[in-house]
């Protein structure tokens, strides 16, 4: 492993690095440190978990920390734009953290915290400021805020910022910032429009790539259970059971289902607590801080918490609800194996489910281990798709939740993990 000491940082930010936790840096943060020092612009492309964040803010602190003046009012010398507020929190904290004793000023604006108190902290200036893309542009056009300034714009998990829409925003913003600038940026998968961007937004960009686009972490071990909607539940309790100690995320597809599952949970005597878009940001900010903390063992959410929840003790990730999206299976499983521990990602396939599976597996260029049950034919499919027992395993029939507490080790008589069958 490579020292964060032979990168080139300078030493009150090793200090603060050091007193953080952390000496070695991971391989992302290897290659791309050296890169930013030098001024290029950057394109870095790793999984979820594997420190994107240090990787930019560290040398983004240490170009800035020798500036003398003060930032005029106003102004912003790095944006770092993000798709969540979860994310954007976590970044925001992290700089913190490498700044501690320093004079720079890091500001954070995000959705669902008062305006007029995010415009008062802007308007003495800004060295970085992270932001969630909506919440900037309620500032910009309240003249809250100016980006000409700016000679850093940082595009962090910008995939998912496509995925939610926000194109047309980082279009928007780009534009207000000075032509001759540095920009980086980086994303856990690497769909076509995301080609354009950087083809659009960076100058001649140096590209650092730890793993293939769609990989999950190594040291995530990945299950599927083919189980029908209405047993899902059962299994999801039997197995949450297996592992009353654990720290675990289950994601739901909606805000709704996110929150009946939890009361369900919380009815059944677990320890849980959800997380979506129908909560308020004081109510995230807790069930996170309660996750954290330990208070509550099992955390429900939607998509909106797959970015942006850095807690290195989560061990299980329960896919509830495949994702519409297959980038999103990443992002979500991403959530474990973080800071080189192991994990496991457990998915739940009804038949509906099937085409988002393939999706999935295709995005990865894997075959999901078969846990239990067999791929039943989805009702909706023509009847010529239909017929058998299903492509995939050998198992407990009808997708049933059954002997789930022998299957965790799944293995074919030769003793190697069993893999599903084709038609």
């Amino acid at each position: 492993m490579t020292q964060f000491s032979e990168l080139g940082l300078a030493p009150n930010l090793l200090n603060a690095i050091t007193a953080m936790g952390y000496t070695e840096a991971t391989p992302i943060q290897a290659k791309a440190i050296p890169e930013i020092l030098k001024g290029r612009d950057l394109m870095g492309l790793a999984q979820t978990g594997t420190g994107k964040t240090a990787a930019f803010g560290l040398p983004l602190v240490q170009r800035l920390m020798p500036l003398p003046d003060r930032p005029a009012a106003k102004t912003v010398r790095a944006l770092i734009l993000a798709p969540t507020r979860e994310l954007t929190t976590q970044i925001y904290d992290n700089l913190r953290a490498m700044t501690k004793n320093s004079h720079l000023r890091i500001n954070i604006v995000i959705g669902g915290v008062g305006l007029q108190r995010q415009a008062q902290n802007l308007s003495r200036g800004t060295d970085i400021l992270v932001a969630t893309p909506g919440r900037l542009i309620d500032l910009l056009e309240r003249r809250d805020v100016r980006l000409d300034a700016a000679d850093y714009l940082v595009l962090d998990e910008a995939d998912q910022m496509l995925d939610m829409g926000f194109i047309h925003a980082l279009r928007r913003i780009a534009k207000l910032l000075p032509e001759k600038r540095q920009t980086l940026l980086f994303s856990a998968t690497m769909p076509k429009l995301m080609a354009e961007l950087a083809q659009t937004y960076l100058k001649d960009p140096v590209r650092v790539q730890v793993s293939p686009p769609g990989k999950a972490a190594d040291k995530v071990r990945q299950v599927v259970h083919f189980v029908s909607q209405k047993n899902k539940y059962t299994l999801l309790r039997e197995l949450l059971s297996q592992n009353p100690d654990d720290l675990s995320l289950v994601f739901s597809r909606t805000k709704h289902g996110a929150e009946k599952m939890m009361k369900l949970l919380v009815s059944h005597d677990f320890k849980a607590i959800s997380i979506h878009g129908n909560k308020s940001q004081n109510q995230r900010d807790r069930a996170i801080a309660g996750f954290k903390s330990g208070e509550y063992r099992i955390l429900v959410a939607t998509d909106v918490a797959a970015r942006g929840i850095d807690i290195p003790g989560v061990s299980h990730v329960y896919n509830y609800d495949l994702p519409d999206v297959a980038e999103n299976y990443v992002h979500r499983i991403g959530r474990t194996a973080r800071a080189g521990e192991a994990g496991e990602a457990v998915a739940f396939c009804a038949p509906t489910e099937n085409k988002l599976l393939r999706e999935i597996e295709k995005l990865m260029k894997i075959e999901i281990e078969t846990a239990s049950g067999v791929m039943q034919p989805d009702e909706d499919a023509p009847k010529q798709q239909r017929g058998g027992s299903g492509r995939r395993g050998q198992g407990q029939g009808q997708g049933r939740p059954a002997g789930v507490s022998s299957l965790s080790k799944p293995k074919s008589r030769h003793g190697a993990p069993r893999r599903r069958k084709t038609a």
